[in-house]
């Protein structure tokens, strides 16, 4: 089988695709391709109609990317493509289940390695059975907070953020020809933009002083207390995580 590269906008969703990708899914396909490379070409027909890898463009269509790596299954007859686009998706599904124990030790050994493991599809909330419930489903009830202790010296300001996009907004709503009330609005929603650098934020608040801690604290660009967090606005709990969080703790308020 030979690998083409296809340009993305070139590829054509199966109209009558059964498997949905939501977006939360579709990030984390973006984030482990931006991470690992795009790793796991996508089957298309002699028409390149995607039959297998609709979540896999959808991430690099929302990485920008021009091409992606795809290998032309042409021996399939429609029908054949038809029921392989299912079987593709549902097999995957069935049997096989996970060595919870190998798992857990895996999933610490990558998290000491400093791999974000929500990136690989597992919330960085699991929990002593390595976040598997009874039957080997992903589940995040537990959250226990991550102990960290610091690994370097303390970062310069510059390495804890990227407002490089920021900058160029404000710039060229500066130049604008529009009312000035627009501008100053606009000005201030291009901050948004601003990308910060969390590790490295981690690392200076380690080896500041208490008040500027507590000030990094109040700003939620480091959360040391949940509830305060909640508190504050920053997080919000919502109805079903809070009923499920009442049935772990059912003597709190």
């Amino acid at each position: 089988m030979k690998i083409e590269q296809i340009p993305t906008e070139k590829l054509i969703p199966y109209a009558r695709n059964a498997k949905k990708h939501d977006a939360a899914q579709v990030s984390k396909l973006a984030g482990s391709i931006r991470e690992f490379g795009f790793n796991n070409p996508v089957l298309i027909d002699k028409d390149n109609g995607i039959i297998a890898g609709h979540g896999r463009v959808m991430a690099a269509q929302k990485l920008e990317l021009k091409d992606v790596p795809c290998i032309r299954l042409g021996h399939l007859t429609d029908t054949q493509r038809r029921a392989y686009i299912l079987a593709d998706n549902r097999l995957s599904e069935i049997g096989g289940g996970w060595d919870e124990e190998m798992l857990k030790n895996e999933l610490t050994s990558l998290l000491g390695d400093g791999v974000d493991i929500a990136g690989l599809g597992w919330d960085d909330g699991w929990g002593e059975d390595g976040g598997l419930g009874e039957n080997g489903e992903a589940y995040t009830r537990k959250v226990e907070s991550p102990k960290y202790e610091p690994k370097k010296t303390k970062p310069s300001v510059p390495e804890l953020f990227d407002s490089t996009k920021t900058k160029s907004m404000i710039e060229k709503i500066k130049k604008a020809s529009i009312p000035e009330d627009d501008k100053s609005f606009l000005i201030e929603a291009a901050y948004r933009h601003t990308v910060f650098n969390f590790e490295n934020i981690a690392e200076y608040y380690a080896h500041s002083d208490k008040s500027v801690q507590e000030l990094m604290e109040d700003s939620a660009l480091v959360i040391i207390d949940f509830n305060k967090a909640i508190e504050l606005g920053f997080v919000a709990l919502s109805e079903k995580i809070n009923d499920m969080y009442s049935v772990d703790n059912p003597d709190e308020e």
